[in-house]
This record gives structure tokens, sequence and C-alpha cells, in this order.
């Protein structure tokens, strides 16, 4: 019996492997990238239409069976009408991935532009949050706030996080090298390690970093400190040259990168 089950797996050759490697690598960045969005939520419907189908069919119920093996034989269809425009986001940061950006020059141009931004804000003490988009989609947290696809600039940000504008309330989300929103409305975090010692916009960097693979800079307007939350976790009373730092390694961005960046600053200055 144990030999009969373990067949296939003796017959399989090295060319099979890395068929199901390749297919198993697709599967995961698709739930990477709509992981976060409306998209995961209809995909898990989906799943229990595909799991009603096989319970109707175990016992024998004719009808539903025959509706949803109906809905079902134009499914690449239904897929593409219910995903349309996170099929063309996830086309797009194909586009701007690093195989075809060539470089991590531009990404660490907008890290600095970040810190920048986080240093001028705690000078002036003024409360920001600055969310930086990973792997992970943050659509759902973008469509609550206002679109601007602006380039990432520290004058930009300083301006949007300005007591007297209507974008400063709520967080500014980043993807790649582009502001996509501002005044977005993220979750607060739900764990009780730490919340009674700091306010509402690093609850609700911590509460995203929960959820998502996202780093969030939090800037006290009470206190005039940048802090950092990635994972949950909240690393406070950041300085310019250790903000820059972790955040150039959690985005991979090395210092041969971080020096073309500044020699090209230093030649247009």
């Amino acid at each position: 019996m144990l030999t009969d089950l373990l067949a296939p797996f003796f017959q399989l050759r090295w060319l099979d492997l890395v068929d199901i490697g390749v297919v198993a690598f697709v599967i995961y960045k698709v739930i990477l990238l709509v992981k976060g969005t409306r998209a995961m939520q209809m995909l898990a419907g989906l799943g229990v239409v595909l799991l009603t189908m096989v319970l109707a069919r175990q016992l024998h119920l004719v009808t539903i069976h025959w509706i949803i093996q109906s809905f079902l034989a134009s499914l690449i269809l239904v897929i593409i009408i219910l995903f349309q425009s996170d099929i063309r986001k996830a086309l797009a940061r194909m586009g701007r991935g690093p195989m075809l950006a060539g470089s991590h020059e531009a990404q660490a141009a907008t890290l600095e532009e970040v810190a920048r931004s986080a240093v001028t804000l705690a000078s002036r003490m003024t409360g920001a949050l600055i969310v930086l988009e990973r792997r992970i989609g943050l659509a759902d947290y973008v469509d609550t706030g206002v679109r601007l696809d602006a380039l990432v600039t520290r004058e930009l940000m300083t301006t949007v996080f300005h007591v007297n504008t209507p974008l400063h309330d709520g967080a500014v989300i980043i993807s790649g090298e582009r502001l996509v929103a501002a005044r977005c409305v993220l979750p607060l975090s739900t764990s009780s390690d730490g919340s009674r010692q700091v306010g509402t916009r690093h609850l609700a960097a911590m509460g995203l970093t929960e959820e998502t693979d996202a780093v969030a800079v939090v800037v006290s307007e009470e206190r005039g400190r940048v802090s950092l939350a990635v994972g949950g976790k909240l690393t406070q009373d950041l300085d310019a040259v250790a903000l820059r730092k972790k955040l150039n390694e959690l985005f991979q961005v090395g210092p041969k990168d971080a020096r073309r960046f500044w020699r090209r600053e230093r030649k247009s200055a």
C-alpha cells in the first residue's frame, strides 16, 4: 500500500520538480500581490464556491452542483472581470520591478527624501505618518485617502503634513518612487504592548505593519521624535543617520547605490 502511494514520487523527473517549483512561486507571488487588497477577499469567496461545489458533488446535490459548474465554466472571464483593476496594478508593479529597473539608485533617492522629510518635520514639531509599500499591496488603504501620484520630495511631504493643509491628517503611502495617496486611514494596533505610551499615529503604524510587510515612519508632534515601525514593532528616537541606515537595510539598498545618489546630488548642487 505504501509503495503504491509513493510510486508517483519515484517517477518524477527533475523537469517535473522545476515545473512544480515555478507554479508554486507564481502562486506565492500572486498571493503577495493581492494580500491587503479587495482581490484577496474575492479569492476567498471563490474558494468558498469551490468548496461548496465539492460538497454538493459528494452529497449528490445535483442542482447546486450544476449551477456552480456552469458558473466556473467561464472562470477565466470571471476572474478578468472581477480583478481587472488589480491585474493592471500587478502588471504595472511588475514593470517597476528590480529586473527592469536596472538600479536601486532611484529607490535610494526616495528613501533619502523620506529620511530628510522625517527629520525636517521632527525639527518643526509637526506630526507625520509615512508608509512605504514593499511586497504586499496596500490598495485598500490607498482607496481610503486622496490620490496624488507624485514624485516623493521633501518639499511635497512637508507641505502635505503642514497643519493648515487639508491632507495633513492621516498617512501618506509611497509605492516605489511615487507618493500615491495622502490622508489614508490605517488600522490601529490591537496589541497592548506599549500602546499606552504612544499616540494614535504610532498605533496606526504598528497596526498596518502587523497586517502587512510595509514600513512606517512616524514623527511625533508632542516630542519631535522619529520612530520606525516594522512587523508591528516600534523603534523609537531615531536620528537621521540611524533612520537612513535602517531604511536602506529594509529595502536592501547597498552603500554603492547610496554613494551614486550622493555623487549625483553633489554634481547637481
